[in-house]
Order: structure tokens, then sequence, then C-alpha cells
């Protein structure tokens, strides 16, 4: 019995890690907007309390509240740089994942419960809570992955020196609280704005998504405004432990 209970066991772990290996690790996107190369590098992870997604929304790699007041203590303070040279093809996405899956694919997966793909990967089915504003979707066609960060703040706040392989690792970085699946509507109504000018509706979430905020900017040293900054530690201030 013992070996039939460890058996089992071992078969679970497997079929996580078939799953995993198609899931390899702003204003964004909607559905498919071409898929590129496989990423050719990104930032070095830092030290998270929490490296795996779960399917209630759960960010990979996003740090404690003790943690996030710390990152947000070492972030250089300065005004936005200018947008010149700024395009959105500067930032590759959604890069192949393996097994036909791209990034965007990838997310929604994560992020779902009961998702059923077809052969090109594609999200048919599935449940999702949209984060920003609470609204239960059940049609991939209506979420949008965001990049907590939007690549055009990035841009502004250093991503402009970077070279292309270090921007599509940013673009499709599933290592760090960077993607997030969510309703069309929210992430438009946010644009590329920073915290300090768009919020969440969802205000619960604040706490969540200002440590995700600052989780990506020391990752990727990033710098942010006094505004930005004030924001987010209001943001930090709303978390319970």
């Amino acid at each position: 019995m013992r070996r039939q209970q460890w058996w089992g066991r071992c078969v679970g772990v497997a079929a996580v890690l078939a799953v995993a290996g198609c899931t390899a690790g702003g204003t964004s996107a909607g559905p498919h907007e071409g898929k590129a190369p496989a990423p050719g590098g990104g930032a070095t992870p830092s030290q998270t309390d929490n490296g795996e997604a779960g399917r209630d929304g759960t960010l990979p790699g996003l740090p404690s509240t003790k943690r996030a007041r710390t990152e947000l203590a070492g972030l250089k303070v300065a005004a936005h740089g200018p947008m010149t040279g700024y395009s959105r093809s500067a930032f590759p996405h959604w890069a192949e994942q393996g097994d036909n899956c791209d990034t965007r694919e990838t997310v929604l997966e994560r992020a779902g419960t009961g998702v059923k793909r077809d052969k090109e990967c594609r999200a048919v089915s599935g449940r999702w809570v949209s984060v920003y504003d609470d609204k239960k979707v059940s049609s991939a066609s209506r979420l949008d992955i965001d990049h907590i960060v939007p690549l055009a703040n990035a841009w502004r706040s250093g991503a402009r020196s970077w070279d292309t392989a270090k921007r599509k690792g940013f673009a499709n970085d599933l290592t760090h609280p960077q993607l997030v699946a969510v309703s069309a509507s929210s992430n438009r109504s946010k644009g590329d704005q920073g915290p300090d000018e768009w919020q969440p509706p969802s205000k619960p979430y604040w706490c969540t998504y200002g440590r995700a905020w600052t989780s990506i900017k020391a990752t990727y040293g990033l710098s942010v405004t006094k505004a930005e900054k004030d924001m987010l530690t209001t943001m930090l201030n709303t978390c319970t432990s």
C-alpha cells in the first residue's frame, strides 16, 4: 500500500514537471501578438519568499512585505527619463516557451483554473479572476497579460540603456512577479501609468501590487520617481503582515 502511495506521488510530480516544461521561466497586448524566439537573457533572480505561482492570482517570486520595504528603500529616486527611441518592438514578446506555447498562454494557464488548451496551446476554456478588479472571467479572449511595470515605464526608468536580450527577458519574465492575467478593461485603463497615477480598483490587491512593482524595479535596477515611491509606500502600508 505504501509503495502504491509513493508511486502515485511520483506520477503526480511527473505530471507537474511535464507542464513546467511548457512554462519556462504598461500596457500589455491582448491575445497572440506574434510569437518571438525564446528569451535570450534577463535579470538575475532576486531572493524571494514565494517562488511558485499559484492559481489564486499569486505571482511568482513575490517578496514578503518586509523584504519589499527594504527593496523600496534601496531604489534610486529620479525623474522619468525621455521616451526618445521607445517602441514596444524594443521589448520582443510574447516569446516561445516550448511545446508550441508562448508567454501569454503560459501565464493564462498558471493563473487560471481548469484551463484546457488546443493543439496550438491556446486556452479554449477555463476560469480566471482578474485580480485588479475582481471580475470573474471564463473566456481567455477577455483577458490581457499585464506587465506589472509597463514597458514604457521601464524605458523611462532605465531600460532604454539595455540591450535587446535583456529587454526581451523583462517582457517575458516568468520568474519574477511581472506578468499577470487581468481583464482587458482594467489593463487598458492602466496603460503605462505608474502606481502614483493608477491603482488597481480592488484595494485589497494594493499590497500585492506594491510588493510586485517594488520587486521588479529592484530586480532590474530601475529607478522610481518620488511620487511613485510615496504611493508604493502607501500600498505597502495596506499589508497586514
